[in-house]
């Protein structure tokens, strides 16, 4: 008699080990134990702090903190009231972490005494990219803005500017000054309408596969013999980097406008500019006029250590006719927005007193351009 084998049970999975989960996050994880030490840290928070877990594991975290850092404090709060508790925009600014803005989220740990689990989440890229589409957003207002213009402005001008010419001929010496000041200021804004046109909408321009480290030694070379000379520039390049997809042109009118901008705000005495090129992972944006989503792994970061940006101008920044200089006109940065924004990239900024970034984020070549 032939049996009949039973039915196999599948193997039953192996426990998942619980740092498999907390090294995969993108926060930074600490938990630290009733005496202030650090006994776990994930890999997220290995590159927050810039060192390994046995080094981290091995301190207190009041010694990679500064003593009026808010997380102490809420850490306290966690332990006494037993409560999780959480602060958003908390600046953390160390040697280690450099200038970040984050999120803060303290737990309590029952089966430790006095432990608390800490997640630091960087300020969302979301956030950041937000920002930088509204700049996107102004540069479009003012393309709507430069049309206007031409159409509205500039040919009134011109028949007044000929009227003004018109009546001079016949004019005493006295009113010849102001027929003359008719026309001045006539030319005057022209000249301005003139500059505004270069944000209306233009051809497509021809794209090429652009090594960005050229583009800003040539860019660096304008700067050192020219409006930066009392500056030192510093170059911290990633030589690996693959090239951009973009017009060489407009590139190095992006980056002269932001370097000229650092230059400016950087100190007579110790002034100085950082160029910074790197490569990152993970951000993807629609090309305007398309449905694809291109990758932006470049990033072109342009650094001064001048006084940082008022904060009533931070919201504005990239906003035609926004300017500190007295005789600026305020569309420079208005301009970065719209070429970047046209390249399909981003641009975003953080500043504070002696530290102030803009960060150019810009796709590569990509299998399919057309070169």
């Amino acid at each position: 008699m032939t049996g009949v084998s039973a039915p196999r049970r599948k193997a039953a999975s192996a426990p998942l080990d619980p740092s498999i989960v907390l090294g995969a996050l993108a926060a930074a994880v600490l938990v630290v134990d009733g005496a202030d030490r650090i006994v776990y840290a994930n890999a997220a928070a290995e590159q927050l702090f810039q060192s390994g877990s046995p080094y981290l594991c091995s301190q207190a975290i009041t010694a990679l903190l500064p003593p009026d850092c808010p997380i102490l404090s809420l850490i306290e709060q966690a332990r006494n009231e037993s409560l999780v508790v959480s602060e958003y925009g908390i600046i953390l600014d160390t040697p280690r972490t450099g200038h970040r803005t984050i999120t803060v989220q303290v737990s309590p740990i029952a089966e430790i005494p006095g432990g608390v689990a800490l997640s630091l989440h960087e300020q969302s890229i979301a956030l950041k990219i937000g920002g930088s589409l509204a700049s996107r957003n102004a540069a479009r207002s003012v393309t709507a803005m430069a049309a206007m213009l031409a159409h509205e402005v500039k040919n009134p001008l011109s028949g007044i500017r000929g009227a003004a010419q018109l009546l001079e001929l016949a004019a005493s010496e006295d009113d010849r000054v102001l027929t003359r000041l008719i026309v001045d200021e006539a030319d005057r804004i022209v000249a301005l309408v003139d500059r505004m046109e270069v944000f209306s909408e233009n051809p497509p321009v021809d794209r090429a596969a652009v090594n960005i480290h050229q583009v800003l030694e040539h860019v660096r070379r304008i700067a050192e013999h020219g409006f930066a000379r009392h500056l030192r520039i510093v170059e911290n390049y990633d030589p690996s980097l693959p090239p951009v997809w973009g017009s060489r042109d407009q590139l190095i009118q992006v980056f002269l406008n932001l370097v000229k901008n650092a230059a400016e705000a950087a100190p007579a005495d110790g002034g100085e500019i950082v160029l910074t090129t790197a490569y990152q992972h993970g951000i993807r944006l629609a090309v305007p006029g398309s449905e694809t989503r291109r990758h932006l792994p470049l990033v072109v970061s342009i650094q001064d250590n001048g006084a940082g940006i008022a904060d009533d101008l931070r919201q504005h920044l990239f906003d035609a006719f926004v300017t500190t200089k007295p005789a600026g006109t305020g569309l420079g940065l208005a301009l970065v927005a719209k070429i970047i924004g046209d390249h399909g990239g981003i641009v975003e900024f953080d500043s504070v007193p002696r530290r102030t970034v803009f960060r150019v984020m810009l796709p590569m070549v990509q299998e399919g351009d057309q070169a």
